[in-house]
């Protein structure tokens, strides 16, 4: 007997699905159209309560150049990098080796360890803010960029070592077990033989990472204050006066800082997409 045809869904249900798309897009992309407006729109649309119709004039380009030469915001974005790059780098590397050990030795609390660095990440970070904040206060970190940086790192490693580990452990253990019998050290194993495989997955969660330490805020007004070592996102926030917001400077300065995790994403998108459905067909 041969498998019944799947039949086709009528044209008229069709026609619905893809009229939902322009729908789903819409309300995906509004907020980022409407912050696009907003950056573009001279101070005294806002003045006059002209938010949703088009610019008055096009002096509203201006706040750009005004986010770059008369604000804070290169210093803000310089943060930025020198935390986030470090934390990548640091998370990434400690979930290789972590997920190198719990995905490919078997000792007794293995999978305990997994569970911890699991529980981790369903741990509120709000509850923790008065003892993070205080434990930064003693340590002499507390409004540092270096402080910012182990504290992200300390906090995303739960999550990359649950990726990576997962990602090892579909790896051929063949591979492994071959390079044992060839009297290769175990240290050697992990540089030469797993971390070239491991490639797609560490350009993924780099990606991950990357967009999720760029983008916080929460952390970044509980640990720092100031331009010296707050970073973009924090910074936004200071184109507000006492008495007034200043939208037009904040959305431009929105836009400017979500350039760098657009940019990273398309730079490797490639790997970004074989790292996340590596081993999804077979």
């Amino acid at each position: 007997m041969f498998p019944k045809p799947i039949e086709k869904q009528p044209r008229a249900a069709q026609i619905s699905y893809q009229a939902m798309l322009p729908v789903a897009l819409l309300l995906w992309l509004g907020p980022l159209l409407a912050v696009a407006l907003f950056s573009i729109k001279p101070e005294a649309d806002f003045t006059n309560a002209n938010y949703w119709g088009l610019p008055s004039s096009f002096e509203g380009a201006r706040n750009y150049g005004q986010v770059f030469f008369n604000s804070d915001m290169p210093r803000y974005l310089l943060n930025s990098f020198l935390i986030t790059v470090p934390t990548v780098i640091g998370a990434v590397a400690l979930s290789c080796m972590t997920g190198f050990a719990l995905g490919i030795y078997k000792f007794k609390s293995n999978l305990w360890i997994f569970f911890m660095f699991v529980a981790g990440n369903f741990v509120p970070f709000q509850i923790l803010m008065v003892p993070v904040r205080d434990l930064t206060l003693d340590l002499g970190l507390y409004n540092t960029k270096t402080g910012l940086v182990l504290f992200h790192i300390a906090f995303q490693t739960g999550f990359c070592t649950l990726f990576m580990r997962n990602f090892i452990r579909a790896l051929p253990f063949e591979l492994i077990e071959a390079a044992r019998v060839e009297g290769i050290s175990e240290w050697r194993i992990f540089w030469f033989v797993v971390l070239p495989l491991m490639k797609p997955a560490i350009a993924a969660l780099s990606v991950l990472i990357f967009t999720f330490i760029w983008n916080d805020y929460f952390w970044a007004v509980v640990l720092t204050q100031g331009a010296e070592s707050q970073p973009v996102t924090a910074g936004i926030t200071s184109f507000n006066a006492q008495f007034r917001a200043a939208y037009h400077l904040m959305s431009a300065g929105s836009i400017v800082a979500a350039l760098p995790p657009v940019a990273m994403f398309f730079l490797m998108q490639k790997h970004f997409i074989a790292g996340l459905t590596l081993g999804a067909v077979k």
